[in-house]
């Protein structure tokens, strides 16, 4: 890869894993490209990775036309940020991303030998917020990038509770893994949804702890910055290589989505 060129894989390789959601296995084949952009290849049909493209948000993100779908690429897209990627070509056995160890330490291992380009900075001219009841997602111009990201779920230790995350700190989230209440399982999976979890790739919140060690402190709420991460990345810019402060209050894949849409327009290079 010359010096010109954009970040992308240095070679072809291949991950297999069940989906989180479906329980099918799939396959994804990774391909380096020097076509600047992140596409999912489903058969002969092919869609980019764009905020634009996104047809559902329901548990996880989907992006989609008439002709295919490709679920749960958020922990992917995130680690496409982490890892600077921006060129890659992503073939599929299923429509759904396998979801690996549930967050995206897998995924940043494959990148690791990406190879480094020079990264890009933006900056924002104004302010982007989202509101919606208790649901606040603001976007300010900053000197450097910044997530503060609260939940409130009825549990001890994620109620009212927030988490800050600077760039320079991004490795306490590569592993978070996605979760869940373990109440809500059998209904999850009698709806079609979470075929694939397990104590491996998902934290269960009881009422007074987890079904598994966490690997972090607040592990959930470090695994919605990595949502944000992914999602955000469906705007065509690095959100780690934007020069803002993040805060989010009570979010979800709906609202990232929302609100990287109004930010695409919004962010420019920096000078």
């Amino acid at each position: 890869m010359n010096a010109t060129a954009v970040n992308t894989i240095l070679k072809e390789t291949s991950v297999t894993s069940k989906g989180l959601m479906t329980g099918i296995e799939s396959t994804a084949r990774l391909v380096p490209s020097d076509q600047k952009g992140i596409r999912f290849h489903l058969g002969d049909n092919v869609i980019e990775a764009s905020v634009d493209n996104v047809v559902s948000t329901e548990h996880c993100t989907v992006i989609g036309n008439e002709n295919i779908k490709v679920m749960l690429i958020e922990h992917f897209m995130a680690a496409c940020a982490i890892c600077h990627i921006e060129a890659i070509d992503v073939y599929l056995t299923h429509f759904e991303m396998p979801i690996l160890g549930g967050g995206s330490a897998e995924w940043v291992e494959i990148f690791k030998e990406a190879g480094n380009t020079a990264n890009e900075s933006y900056v924002l001219d104004e302010p982007v917020s989202y509101f919606n009841g208790k649901t606040h997602l603001i976007v300010v111009p900053s000197d450097e990038f910044k997530v503060t990201y609260s939940v409130n779920f009825n549990h001890p230790e994620l109620n009212h509770r927030w988490v800050s995350l600077e760039k320079d700190k991004i490795n306490e989230i590569i592993e978070a893994r996605t979760f869940g209440y373990l109440k809500e399982l059998e209904m999850l999976q009698a709806a079609g949804y979470a075929r694939g979890v397990s104590l491996e790739n998902t934290v269960g919140m009881t009422e007074t702890g987890y079904t598994t060690e966490l690997k972090s402190a607040f592990e959930p709420v470090k695994h919605k910055i990595l949502d944000l991460i992914g999602d955000f990345y469906l705007t065509g810019f690095n959100p780690l290589d934007l020069k803002a402060e993040i805060i989010v209050k009570e979010a979800g894949h709906a609202v990232h989505v929302k609100t990287a849409k109004l930010l695409k327009d919004k962010i420019k290079k920096e000078n």
